[in-house]
């Protein structure tokens, strides 16, 4: 049976709050990682967030955190080429993966930051869900599917967050909505729920603060 995935319910007062808390914490940058022995160790609950160029993930972060600059945003496509850590408080890591499908990085760079993606989702065993963020005005692209069947493999769940909601129109969305769950039908590992959002206007913010913070 294909699975709808339906636009993620408004969290209940307990796992608002519970985001709300986790988030209003102590957020920091810990490190960037370039090879697998620069992981830190694997003792708390991790979520890490993929995302082609351009497709609002620094904003993302930013949004979630409530913080201006913690994720830098950058201009140039590509320019994250670390897997960069941020904790939590005491209880989470937040990963920030390397943007995906620019055309301008050099093709022996590109292969090496899809070795450490590979090695990365299929090595950590605290990894509790990857964030797969598609721009809302465009749905999941080529690029986007083969991050899905990496994590597929990996059998690593992970959930579509569709970014820049509010540049696209109601009528415009339904079609996107439509794309997306059609691509992610032929997709074991992803999870049955969608998150549609915007950075910009705050939507769908709670709703991924508290999918995070009840993650176990």
């Amino acid at each position: 049976m294909t699975l709808p995935f339906p636009l993620a319910e408004t969290p209940d007062q307990f796992a608002s709050e519970k985001g709300r808390l986790l988030f209003a914490g102590p957020v920091e940058f810990l490190k960037g990682v370039v090879a697998m022995s620069g992981l830190p160790p694997s003792d708390r609950i991790e979520v890490c967030f993929a995302g082609r160029s351009n497709v609002g993930k620094s904003s993302l972060i930013n949004a979630l955190t409530g913080r201006k600059a913690i994720a830098r945003a950058s201009n140039t496509p590509g320019r994250t080429q670390e897997i960069n850590y941020f904790t939590l408080g005491e209880s989470h890591f937040l990963v920030d993966l390397p943007g995906y499908g620019y055309a301008n990085a050099p093709l022996a760079k590109v292969a090496a930051w899809q070795e450490l993606l590979k090695q990365y989702l299929s090595g950590r065993q605290n990894l509790r869900r990857a964030f797969v963020l598609i721009d809302a005005r465009h749905g999941i692209k080529d690029v986007d599917e083969e991050i899905m069947s990496l994590l597929d493999s990996a059998a690593v769940t992970f959930q579509c967050v569709l970014t820049k909601a509010d540049k696209v129109k109601a009528k415009d969305r339904d079609k996107v909505l439509d794309q997306v769950r059609g691509k992610l039908s032929g997709h074991p590992a992803a999870y049955p729920e969608l998150i549609l959002t915007s950075s910009e206007k705050g939507d769908g913010i709670a709703t991924l603060r508290a999918v995070i913070a009840t993650l176990e």
